[in-house]
């Protein structure tokens, strides 16, 4: 794999991941336990989702086949997705969507802290932009888990076994395969052995404060980066582009 397609492969799952994680968090406009968090949550997704435009923008200068951002967002099949199983798991209850970010952000703010230190400078200036909305979302989304998970029992035994639950598909998060070792040192990439490090660290420490263990070593779901996802990904993926295969090339 020559450099520029490792490159455009590595900024098209920069861009997949933002936009199924904002489409999650997009189901959940009107079904969070307060206005404040729905306001939160509503600007949290489309933090995402303008993420996804600007990385997707990028890949398709890179491709050169004058694909644009909706071309990647809609017009693909589900198996050229390349997003992490994590975020496409379905939202579940309220304790599940925040385990669920709090476990992805942790690393997406240290992804984006080396990315902001990369050779490609179109990659760096997105990382630093969305560095500082990251680090907001990551803020507010751990006070959360720490409320649940030091709140009352119930509380308490759900976070916990939300967090159990998806803890399987962290383990993609730091699996690199040749397109993060071609971006690592073509373009001094992220380095994932040591952002795992540094990621179980920060994790375990919001678990402490939460009153939450952090689960023992596991088996690993992994294969999104390959395009091979679970099936969560196809109804959400069928959904999100309705409008678009029913009405090709519609305008609004």
């Amino acid at each position: 794999m020559n450099s520029n397609d490792s490159l455009m492969a590595y900024v098209l799952r920069l861009a997949d991941n933002a936009l199924i994680l904002g489409q999650r968090m997009v189901e959940l406009v009107a079904a969070y336990p307060e206005l404040e968090e729905e306001l939160a949550n509503a600007n949290f997704a489309l933090d995402y989702l303008g993420q996804a435009r600007m990385y997707y923008t990028y890949a398709g200068e890179l491709e050169g086949m004058g694909r644009s951002e909706d071309d990647f967002a809609f017009l693909r099949d589900e198996n050229e997705y390349r997003n992490f199983l994590l975020l496409e798991q379905p939202n579940g209850h309220f304790g599940d969507s925040i385990s669920k970010l709090v476990l992805f952000e942790s690393f997406y703010l240290l992804q984006l802290e080396a990315l902001v230190h990369c050779s490609d400078t179109r990659v760096a200036e997105i990382a630093a932009r969305a560095e500082k909305e990251i680090r907001y979302h990551l803020r507010h989304d751990t006070q959360w888990l720490i409320r649940l998970g030091d709140g009352t029992e119930e509380s308490h035994n759900r976070a916990q076994a939300s967090v159990d639950a998806l803890w399987r598909f962290t383990g993609e998060l730091f699996a690199p395969d040749e397109v993060d070792n071609v971006f690592e040192a073509e373009f001094e990439g992220p380095d994932l052995f040591r952002i795992r490090e540094q990621w179980q660290k920060n994790v375990a420490v919001v678990l402490q404060e939460a009153t939450l263990e952090m689960p023992e070593e596991q088996w690993m779901a992994s294969g999104g980066k390959e395009g091979q996802h679970t099936e969560h990904l196809g109804f959400m993926i069928a959904e999100m582009q309705y409008l678009q295969r029913v009405h090709p090339e519609a305008t609004w």
